[in-house]
C-alpha cells in the first residue's frame, strides 16, 4: 500500500502561535507567506500570515502530514475556507491575552464548523500562565455553547512536546468520529 497523505489545519487570531507550532514540529523548513504587520495595534508582532504556512511530517509507516497554517486576520477569511477544504482535523489556537479570547474562540468554531462537527479539533490555549482568565473551563464551555466539543488545552507552542500533545489528543478525536461514523480507522500516531 502506498503512503497516504492527511491534511491538518492550525487557526486562530493573529499572535497565537500558528506559525511557531508548525516550525516546532515540521521536518522541513516551513514555508511562510508573512509580511509585514501593518496592524499593531491589534498585535504588536513584526510579521502576519497573508496566505498560509506549511510544514510536513512523516509518520510511521510512511503517511504523510501536511500542516497548513491559516492566516489569523478576519480579511484573509477566504483563506481558511480554501486551507479548510479535505482537513482531517483542525488545532484552534487562542491567545489568552488578547482582549477577548472567548469570542476568537467563538469566530474560529464557525469558521470551521464542518470539520469540528465531526469532533475532529483541539483547542489549545495559549499565554494562560500570564493570563489565567477566562479559564479553560469557560473555553470548554464556550464551545459546548455551540453544540460543539473539542477538548481544550493549555498550551505553550514553542514547545514540541505541548504541539505533540496537542496532535496526538487531536488523532484521539479522529480515530473516535471515524469509528461513529463507520469509516475506516486511521492509524496515525505523531
Amino acid at each position: 500500500m502506498s503512503p497516504r497523505e492527511y491534511k491538518l489545519i492550525f487557526t486562530g487570531s493573529m499572535g497565537a502561535g500558528k506559525t511557531t507550532a508548525i516550525a516546532a514540529i515540521s521536518e522541513i523548513e516551513p514555508v511562510r507567506t508573512d509580511v509585514e504587520n501593518t496592524g499593531r495595534d491589534n498585535c504588536g508582532k513584526a510579521t502576519t500570515t497573508t496566505a498560509l504556512d506549511y510544514g510536513e511530517v512523516t509518520l510511521p509507516g510512511g503517511d504523510k502530514l501536511r500542516l497548513y497554517g491559516t492566516p489569523g486576520q478576519a480579511r484573509f477569511d477566504f483563506m481558511w475556507q480554501i486551507l479548510g477544504q479535505g482537513a482531517l482535523g483542525v488545532v484552534i489556537l487562542i491567545d489568552n491575552s488578547r482582549p477577548d479570547p472567548i469570542a476568537d474562540l467563538r469566530e474560529y468554531l464557525s469558521a470551521f464548523k464542518a470539520t469540528v462537527t465531526g469532533a475532529r479539533a483541539v483547542i489549545g490555549i495559549g499565554r494562560s500562565d500570564t493570563h489565567p482568565h477566562p479559564t479553560l473551563e469557560m473555553f470548554h464551555a464556550a464551545t459546548l455553547a455551540l453544540g460543539l466539543e473539542a477538548p481544550v488545552m493549555s498550551v505553550d507552542v514553542r514547545r514540541r512536546e505541548d504541539v505533540l500533545l496537542l496532535l496526538d489528543v487531536l488523532f484521539h478525536q479522529i480515530e473516535v468520529a471515524e469509528l461513529l461514523e463507520g469509516t475506516p480507522q486511521t492509524a496515525m500516531s505523531a
